[in-house]
């Protein structure tokens, strides 16, 4: 939803800045994955500082698209790029939040984790995979950029709890909003 009503909107705010940073897009968004890494290995020990460095990550994975576009840089290997660490980043920030209730012995919420995972994997695949039978989706409850501002959100505010349901509701509510879409769409 923020992607498709905001799009690059800060494209033109941090032209000037993305037009210094010199390294490759590619490089900025591994760099973010590793941060992002780092993150979900610290959110089992400390949430609020897991949180505090998966926002550090998600700038770098912010970033990189902004300079891929301000210094003409835009691959499809890029984007391919940019996806897939995506994907992974999810994987591993859901399992660590996951961790984190199993931990405290709170299978229920360890499972909701689980569940946020498996709907942001649907979210991303319904969408890829209209796209890949030449339809275009553009629409959805939540996209990536909600989840991970959720994400960060709840485990530097403590309501992490009350977070994952919000992820996990709307993401499921996306993946059918999508499959509603490419019925539409796909005919």
């Amino acid at each position: 939803m923020l992607s498709a009503r905001l799009g690059h909107f800060l494209d033109r705010p941090l032209k000037g800045l993305s037009l210094k940073i010199k390294i490759h897009p590619n490089f900025l968004s591994i760099t973010g994955f590793i941060i992002t890494i780092l993150s979900a290995f610290l959110i089992p020990l400390s949430p609020f500082y897991g949180g505090i460095l998966l926002a550090a990550g998600g700038a770098f994975d912010l970033l990189d698209g902004i300079v891929a576009r301000n210094r003409n840089l835009v691959s499809r290997f890029g984007a391919f790029l940019d996806s897939t660490l995506d994907r992974l980043s999810d994987a591993l920030l859901f399992t660590a939040v996951s961790v984190v209730f199993y931990l405290r012995s709170d299978m229920n919420y360890s499972l909701l984790a689980i569940s946020c995972l498996i709907f942001s994997f649907l979210v991303s695949y319904t969408r890829a995979r209209i796209e890949g039978l030449g339809g275009e989706c553009r629409i959805g409850l939540a996209e990536r950029p909600e989840r991970i501002l959720l994400l960060i959100g709840g485990l530097i505010t403590g309501y992490i709890k009350l977070c994952l349901w919000i992820i996990s509701i709307t993401s499921f509510i996306t993946t059918l909003q999508r499959i509603h879409h490419a019925r539409k769409v796909l005919r």
